[in-house]
């Protein structure tokens, strides 16, 4: 093997492993023989998907070099999401499908996560025992209810379908779940039904999950319909909570959830932006940084 080459193992046939990289005559940034794990497959997905959403195309080159692994690898990631109908394939890359590009929730976990989870943490301390407490879809709001799921006497409401399956087995808590009509890539309950259940309840608070908050525009989402059922949930609330890791901040989307005057608190990572952090102080609404 020639000096500065990668060599990359493959698997067995018919198993899907993690793929090993190992660099051979480079110092810096390794010494000869070291060994890296390569990002897994979800990491690479979620990755590519990303850039999609925020290029609206891809090379193989780029992210082969980008992500540490064999084009071959990038090749097959981008045939596997073109199967699910989640971008189209060019010579050398790939497309979006649509103008308006939302990644999938199941691809949207693994971003920002160490930063999701603490942001949950510390929405969590904000709640008390005996309260009515209301999640909106996405992932970040998905990690507070985790951080939740173990406290007593509380009331969840929901229109996340994978929030509800992960606390329906929970006899600490009383689940209530709106009904609707679900969308795919987020999971949500949206649509008249949704807001006909909830117009009846009251919330001390809700933790609402959004893909941009800025001051002009408020809280932003990519669909209409899940704009205005979460809009209904804060309608509800005592306390409005913005939970939005730092990629979210100073974003604006499509349609919007409610005005920045409705909320209370915004809490994210300290890897936002200084400026619209301000600009979001400025407005109104507290801005704890995680």
């Amino acid at each position: 093997m020639r000096p500065g080459h990668a060599a990359t193992f493959a698997p067995p046939p018919g198993q899907e492993v993690e793929e090993i990289v190992t660099f051979v005559g480079l110092a810096p940034p390794a010494a000869e023989g070291t060994t890296f794990r390569a990002m897994r497959r979800e990491e690479r997905f979620s990755a590519i998907l990303g850039r999609l959403a925020d290029g609206g195309s891809v090379s193989v080159a780029e992210l082969a070099q980008d992500l540490g692994v064999a084009s071959a690898t990038i090749r097959r990631d981008l045939a596997m999401l073109e199967r699910q109908r989640l971008l189209g394939r060019t010579h050398g890359g790939a497309v979006v499908h649509a103008v308006s590009y939302e990644l999938p929730l199941r691809y949207k976990g693994v971003r920002h996560a160490p930063e999701k989870r603490r942001i949950a943490e510390e929405a969590a301390s904000h709640v008390m025992e005996g309260m009515a407490v209301g999640l909106t879809g996405g992932t970040t709001a998905t990690e507070v209810a985790r951080a939740l799921a173990d406290r007593p006497g509380l009331t969840i409401v929901t229109n996340a379908l994978n929030i509800a399956s992960e606390l329906a087995v929970r006899p600490n808590l009383t689940l209530v779940v709106t009904g609707g009509t679900v969308r795919g890539n987020s999971y949500e309950l949206s649509g008249p039904l949704a807001e006909a259940s909830l117009a009846s309840l009251n919330l001390d608070i809700v933790f609402v999950g959004v893909d941009g908050i800025e001051v002009r525009a408020g809280c932003t989402t990519h669909h209409t319909l899940e704009a205005h059922s979460n809009g209904a949930m804060i309608d509800r609330a005592g306390q409005v909570v913005v939970v939005a890791d730092s990629s979210k901040i100073g974003h604006v989307s499509f349609a919007r959830i409610c005005p920045i005057e409705a909320i209370t608190l915004v809490i994210t990572d300290t890897d936002a932006d200084p400026r619209a952090v301000k600009a979001l102080q400025d407005a109104g609404p507290e801005v704890q940084l995680v």
